[in-house]
């Protein structure tokens, strides 16, 4: 027979750890499940000097097309090699410049580091001075940084006979997150990201995963391509894949191919309801994102329409929002005669016919800026999130006349060259952003707008920076890679 005393003492021992249990659950947040994530900051760096979001959106609304002939001076020291390849594209200025001083690196060490590293930790010091931080100040510890970056094909064609430690620690995707990490002292992760063209949006998923996991508190993400020699283009216009005449005509019936892009861009990312309750500036919401696999499909580089169906399906369902929900879709549109009818097919069978007759804009940022390849995904969801917010859908550019192998019966999707206002009367109030990365990976990001009452955050134009002091960081040595062959 048990001890009666022996009994209550086990019991009293109990309700006191029950107590001690629940004490410790309310002076602990509970892990955030779920949820929309607030972009609160953005950085960026496109074509003809565009480094904020007024430019940009000025760029969008008139339909320009930032593709140009490159610069004779961005062709050394591979002249010889440039001059039988396409030279079109929308280029950056002056991408081998950098202010070592600024950031704690000395002139050997920034040479010797890939560009596109250099111009990620600019874009991330605006990013949070958008945001409303002090860059060289106190920030949070509790910071993820997500970064989808190419491998380093371009780069290595600089490479040094003897490499040094500086070269071992200047290149490779992940290094470009670790670099951002270390310099603002984050902990929250870091991690590159290389599915070819949907590197940075399945960056952004991946940031808000972690977000929504509690892993941080806050989460860069985004991504970055520049254009450093001869070789990926060498290798990119065997595929037959560029367009001859060097201009992205997506959808068009005169679509045939694509144009190389350079840029970068990085959001700032938190919880809304932590947004909310710090009173942050917010841009827009990203309410739901998923990424899949094409598998096999007719080719390992052909696009996969049920895949690509599948996972604009998969982020509603992640979002809990209804096909008739979106108004507008940023189509990743690469202007190639195989992809814009195999993409568009994907959208009239995910949203096209299931939105209860509503119309449905579709854009494509690459009409402008040409193919971003790794950052191509964060460069339309920018776009949308300005679109979202101004609720004005711009022109597509070079658009003229639908594709004829394109079919959009049963459906009301509306493509455009001119600007057109986005009635909430008419379509829905949310946009969707698909990114297809050639090696099959496919990303799709759904955005609204901020919610009623949070501070509003103006499209651009109120970066403090502070005066970089860029040099020339060029590699000290001419590239000793072999020539590219014809």
């Amino acid at each position: 027979m048990d001890d009666p005393d022996s009994t209550a003492a086990l019991r009293a021992a109990l309700r006191r750890a029950t107590a001690t249990i629940k004490e410790l659950r309310e002076q602990s947040p509970s892990t955030p499940v779920g949820g929309p994530i607030a972009v609160i900051g953005v950085g960026l760096r496109f074509a003809d000097g565009i480094e904020d979001l007024d430019a940009y959106w000025a760029a969008l609304r008139a339909g320009r097309s930032l593709i140009t002939d490159m610069p004779r001076h961005r062709r050394w020291p591979f002249e010889d090699e440039w001059d039988y390849l396409p030279t079109r594209g929308s280029f950056v200025t002056d991408p081998l410049s950098f202010d070592p001083g600024f950031f704690g690196f000395a002139p050997k060490a920034a040479q010797a580091m890939d560009p596109q590293h250099r111009l990620m930790l600019e874009v991330a010091w605006e990013a949070l001075a958008h945001a409303g931080m002090d860059p060289n100040g106190e920030l949070p510890e509790s910071v993820g940084t997500y970064v989808g970056i190419a491998g380093r094909q371009d780069y290595a064609a600089w490479e040094p006979e003897q490499v040094d430690p500086h070269w071992a620690l200047a290149i490779g995707g992940g290094f470009a997150a670790g670099r951002i990490a270390y310099h603002f002292g984050f902990s929250g992760g870091a991690a590159g990201f290389d599915t070819a063209c949907s590197s940075s949006l399945v960056a952004v998923h991946h940031a808000v995963a972690a977000l929504r996991r509690g892993e941080s508190d806050l989460a860069l993400a985004g991504g970055v391509s520049l254009m450093l020699s001869p070789r990926s283009t060498a290798v990119i216009q065997q595929t037959g894949a560029m367009a001859p005449d060097g201009l992205c005509k997506a959808f068009d019936a005169r679509a045939n191919g694509y144009v190389r892009g350079e840029g970068g861009a990085l959001l700032v990312l938190k919880r809304l309801a932590d947004a909310v309750r710090d009173n942050d500036r917010v841009l827009g919401v990203i309410h739901g994102t998923a990424v899949n696999q094409d598998a096999r499909s007719s080719g390992f580089t052909a696009p996969n329409a049920e895949a690509q169906r599948r996972v604009i399906e998969a982020a509603l369902a992640d979002a809990g929002c209804k096909p008739e929900e979106i108004g507008l879709l940023e189509a990743h549109g690469t202007g190639t005669s195989l992809g814009d009818p195999i993409e568009a097919s994907a959208i009239v069978a995910a949203l096209g016919t299931r939105n209860g007759g509503k119309p449905l804009h579709v854009g494509a940022v690459k009409a402008n800026l040409g193919h971003l390849e790794a950052a191509a995904g964060v460069a339309g969801l920018i776009k949308a999130l300005l679109c979202v917010r101004e609720r004005t859908v711009p022109p597509l550019a070079h658009f003229q006349t639908l594709n004829p192998r394109i079919d959009l019966e049963g459906s009301d999707i509306r493509f455009s060259g001119h600007e057109v206002p986005w009635s909430l009367e008419e379509a829905g109030p949310l946009a969707g952003v698909s990114s297809f990365g050639a090696i099959g990976t496919n990303a799709h990001v759904i955005v609204g707008p901020a919610p009623e009452g949070t501070p509003a955050l103006p499209p651009g134009g109120d970066i403090q920076r502070p005066g970089w002091n860029r040099i020339p960081c060029a590699p000290a040595f001419l590239g000793t890679a072999p020539r590219v062959p014809r």
